[in-house]
């Protein structure tokens, strides 16, 4: 065997266990799913061939149409809030100051957390009749009457809250790593040709971390439409189900109601819709990079 042989038997080799793995708990699960969602299964009986019947019925399903504009209102709320406050917090703590090193410890710390436990977390901060968060927003006047967990009109805003602050750190870390890589040579000569402050961030930082906002912002989306673990142990996906996204309407039409066909289409329509979000945002952010 040619040298060049056994190197790619070798990478082969090391890449089979992945692959087995990958195979098995990815594309197995995904190519079943996508079969499950053309039939009428429950686990009672064998599923039932309905062809495009699952996928026909989201169009007039209110409670899909629901779960579709709560997931949308998350995602275009959570991504441009988590990725502008990373890079705000990448810029602040990319300067020298006493305790800088607590201070990216303390932001990124929820990252490594699990995100149930820090739901349970907020969820005790946030109840109306022990949670300290609650009483020292009712020192200055702001006092749901049911709670911030099961008033309508705030459950959305308080599980967004806690999405932001899980993974803005991250994506903080990201940012700095980019800003770390900015050569000091680009910012002493906007400063010899006169540039300010406002000038050298908006003319040699930010496009000089087109890359990472590319990666930040491509990542926070999808992570977004997904966004399941703190609705679900918060909120359940109430109060009248103005917290329950695409995921979480999964979950209930799956593992509630046993229509694991309906579910799977559910499933399939939300990875078409973060394929097409992921791919335009993409696109667009791909013309806006610059090389150095």
């Amino acid at each position: 065997m040619s040298v060049t042989g056994r190197r790619s038997l070798t990478a082969w080799l090391f890449l089979t266990p992945t692959l087995l793995i990958l195979l098995a708990f990815t594309v197995y699960p995904m190519v079943q799913a996508a079969y499950l969602s053309f039939t009428d299964y429950n686990l009672i009986r064998a599923a039932q061939w309905v062809g495009l019947d699952n996928y026909i019925e989201l169009l007039s399903d209110d409670a899909f149409w629901n779960a579709f504009g709560n997931t949308v209102l998350y995602a275009v709320v959570v991504t441009p809030v988590t990725v502008v406050l990373a890079l705000a917090f990448a810029l602040m703590l990319n300067q020298a100051f006493v305790g800088r090193a607590f201070a990216r410890t303390a932001i990124f710390l929820p990252f490594i957390v699990s995100l149930g436990i820090i739901a349970i977390a907020w969820a005790f901060l946030l109840d109306p009749n022990i949670g300290l968060l609650s009483h020292w927003l009712s020192l200055v006047g702001i006092v749901p009457e049911q709670g911030w967990l099961s008033d309508p009109r705030y459950a959305m805003a308080a599980v967004m809250v806690v999405g932001v602050w899980k993974n803005v750190g991250f994506y903080m870390v990201i940012y700095l790593a980019g800003l770390q890589s900015i050569p000091v040579d680009m910012y002493e000569a906007a400063r010899l040709d006169g540039a300010g402050v406002w000038q050298r961030f908006r003319n040699v930082t930010l496009p000089l971390l087109s890359n990472q906002t590319l990666l930040v912002s491509v990542l926070a989306l999808i992570a977004t439409l997904q966004a399941f673990d703190q609705i679900y142990v918060m909120t359940r996906g109430g109060p009248f189900f103005r917290t329950e996204t695409l995921v979480m309407l999964v979950y209930r039409e799956g593992f509630q109601e046993l229509r694991f066909g309906y579910a799977s289409a559910i499933s399939f329509v939300l990875v078409l819709f973060v394929i097409v979000l992921s791919m335009v945002q993409f696109g667009y952010l791909r013309r806006k990079q610059v090389t150095y």
